[in-house]
């Protein structure tokens, strides 16, 4: 267990050092727990969040069944929150978690809402 933690935490160490270059676009952060996802939309230049939305909300638990459908209402969302805050572009950053299921499903919400990585 102690060696898949170190994994996870390079990988996220890596996603982030790259995403570190584009300081301009603001980032969508994603975060899974077992049972929610969250996602956020972060001006790292002011240190703000400017938009978010989870799983845990009522309206996403009412809507999907399962948690790839529940991922994918958070992503459009998130971008409907995005829109009315202005926000076009934005960098994905996955958080170290492998680009499948879940976050994927988020990914390709926001795209849906009209959010362009």
């Amino acid at each position: 267990m102690e060696i898949k933690r170190k994994r996870f935490l390079q990988r996220q160490r890596r996603v982030r050092a790259k995403i570190a270059n584009s300081q301009s676009l603001p980032r969508l952060s994603v975060f899974r727990s077992n049972k929610f996802i969250y996602a956020q939309i972060i001006d790292d230049a002011k240190g703000k969040t400017l938009a978010f939305a989870s799983s845990a909300e009522k309206s996403v638990q009412k809507a999907a069944k399962t948690k790839t459908e529940k991922a994918s209402l958070v992503g459009e969302s998130l971008a409907g929150k995005a829109k009315k805050a202005k926000i076009k572009k934005v960098v994905f950053e996955r958080s170290g978690y492998k680009y499948h299921g879940q976050v994927k499903a988020l990914a390709e919400g926001a795209r849906k809402g009209g959010l362009e990585f």
